[in-house]
């Protein structure tokens, strides 16, 4: 039988919260996950009540409350990070997914899409979404790089021309995907690239600023200081000013 103690604990205000994952890599014991849309404490144990992730919050849906809750686990809290960290890595399958290729060049000449035609793809390079793409990709060398949420590309019907011509591509969704397995990948990826400047594009639902708060603290952790542009689509594909 578990034992409980009053202690200080993490509180979320499920109506306050709008699953935006901005408190998960605030929380350096991994207590904190995105389930259903709304970020959840997923083990007592894992929480050492400090409230590091109360400053993250931009709805102030987390506060810290005294009840009766497990004591701090440190030991199972570190098993349960290295699990995390296993999990996060780059698949084992073999899958052509992973198989990193870089695409020849092709010039397009002229810019306005010509109704009955074919557009040819601006896309340089395979894969594209943050998971696959291992840290020492040669596309990453060098690259301006553009960072887009996944719902981007279907929303704004210039993206090839706007965001892809020129630039290497990695896609993530900061709120159904594992934000910090893709924290832990973008960091990699700019501690290990010569990565020349980041351009983040997001729709304009809040949980979606979930990936610049991400880019923003995988330069930290990188220790990186390159120029950080924000661009926002709203959900009507227009630019956002």
């Amino acid at each position: 039988m578990t034992t409980k103690t009053i202690r200080k604990i993490v509180r979320i205000d499920e109506e306050k919260c709008n699953g935006c994952g901005i408190c998960v890599p605030a929380c350096a014991e991994g207590a904190l996950q995105i389930i259903n849309g709304k970020a959840k404490l997923i083990n007592e144990a894992y929480c050492d009540g400090l409230g590091a992730c109360l400053g993250e919050c931009p709805q102030g849906a987390i506060t810290i409350e005294e009840r009766a809750a497990e004591e701090f686990d440190e030991e199972a809290t570190k098993l349960h990070l290295e699990k995390e960290n296993h999990t996060a890595e780059g698949l084992p399958c073999g899958c052509p997914s992973a198989t990193v290729t870089q695409f020849e060049k092709r010039e397009v000449t002229g810019e306005a899409p010509i109704e009955g035609t074919s557009q040819l793809s601006r896309l340089s390079h395979w894969p594209v979404q943050l998971t696959l793409v291992p840290p020492t990709a040669p596309f990453l060398q060098g690259a301006d790089l553009v960072l887009a949420a996944d719902c981007v590309p279907f929303a704004y019907a210039r993206f090839h021309h706007d965001f892809i011509k020129g630039h290497a591509l990695l896609v993530a969704c900061p709120k159904l995907d594992d934000f910090q397995a893709h924290l832990k990948k973008l960091t990699e990826i700019l501690g290990n690239s010569s990565v020349k400047s980041l351009t983040v594009v997001h729709m304009e639902v809040p949980c979606c600023s979930g990936l610049v708060h991400m880019a923003i603290q995988a330069m930290k952790l990188a220790g990186k200081d390159i120029p950080l542009k924000e661009v926002t689509i709203g959900i009507k594909g227009d630019l956002k000013p």
